[in-house]
């Protein structure tokens, strides 16, 4: 547990979603086909980290400006609630002034060592959260535009690590377009989840997105989300001709079956990333799509 609340109120804890930038490292260089035992490998791979160093930052500013536009609204969440500036344990200036260092930090060494692509993809992060929490856009607060515009931070990552691992042209649309909504159906899951374990009302309360879902609705967003995933994922797999993908289709299935199987119980995807890494079955299928991952990164 962080004691810190000014750590705690920048998010530290998820800090592995920022881990998400290596997918567009890989991609970059399964593509365009780099030799593992080469120089311009082992560069993507060292710039790819300094890059999720500079994308921690923006996401750990995003976080600070949830923390801030949100107080109002969690005050009325069981365990938000809890978040330092509800409870009175920082200051919003000083929040403040540590988003404006987080920024400036993250910015100008991008600008000093990366490409504009890596800098202009940074900036697109920090814009998707300022569209996202802050009044009068402030995108969570319109049904299903809330998930759709909270995963668009998915694409935006896998261009920072495509960048900065190398890339000058912009990444098939299609592998866009899969991590889109690969994250829009794990954010509409949890707000399944959301809504079943805080009933309509206070979940209406809390978030004011909630007000234009239904139970009915908010399913067949997830399903359709699903079911689109899927099908840009064999289609990718089809077109790059990468048949270690096409080989783990089982795994991706059985990954979706999964999470389906907990929508049906009490407790959803209320549950953070972090905390579903752990359970078993969740992380024995990402284990074994890890080993397709990696094959294709040798074989292709």
């Amino acid at each position: 547990m962080i004691k810190n609340p000014y750590l705690r109120a920048m998010r530290i804890e998820r800090w592995p979603r920022s881990l998400a930038i290596f997918v567009g490292t890989y991609f970059y260089l399964l593509l365009n086909r780099i030799p593992i035992n080469s120089c311009d490998f082992f560069k993507g791979i060292f710039d790819s980290f300094i890059a999720f160093i500079l994308t921690l930052s923006i996401s750990f500013l995003n976080y600070i400006i949830n923390e801030i536009a949100d107080a109002p609204f969690d005050i009325h969440h069981p365990l938000k609630k809890e978040r330092p500036l509800v409870r009175g344990e920082v200051k919003k200036g000083k929040l403040i002034v540590l988003a404006l260092f987080l920024f400036i930090f993250s910015v100008s060494i991008s600008i000093i060592y990366f490409s504009f692509w890596v800098t202009f993809s940074l900036l697109l992060l920090f814009i998707a959260g300022i569209f996202y929490n802050i009044k009068p856009i402030r995108l969570k607060d319109i049904p299903f535009l809330d998930s759709i515009s909270e995963s668009v931070n998915n694409p935006i990552r896998l261009l920072i690590g495509w960048f900065s691992a190398g890339g000058r042209e912009f990444p098939p649309i299609l592998l866009l377009l899969l991590f889109w909504l690969a994250g829009n159906f794990l954010l509409s899951a949890k707000r399944l989840s959301e809504l079943k374990n805080l009933g309509i009302e206070r979940a209406k309360a809390y978030r004011k997105s909630f007000s234009g879902y239904s139970y009915k609705s908010l399913f067949l967003f997830i399903v359709s989300s699903a079911l689109l995933c899927f099908i840009l994922f064999i289609w990718f797999s089809l077109k790059e001709r990468i048949i270690t993908f096409i080989l783990s289709t089982p795994f991706f299935i059985a990954l979706i079956a999964w999470i389906f199987l907990r929508m049906s119980k009490d407790k959803v995807l209320a549950d953070e990333p972090e905390v579903l890494i752990k359970k078993p079955f969740f992380s024995i299928i990402l284990f074994l799509l890890l080993i397709f991952i990696i094959s294709a990164l040798i074989f292709h």
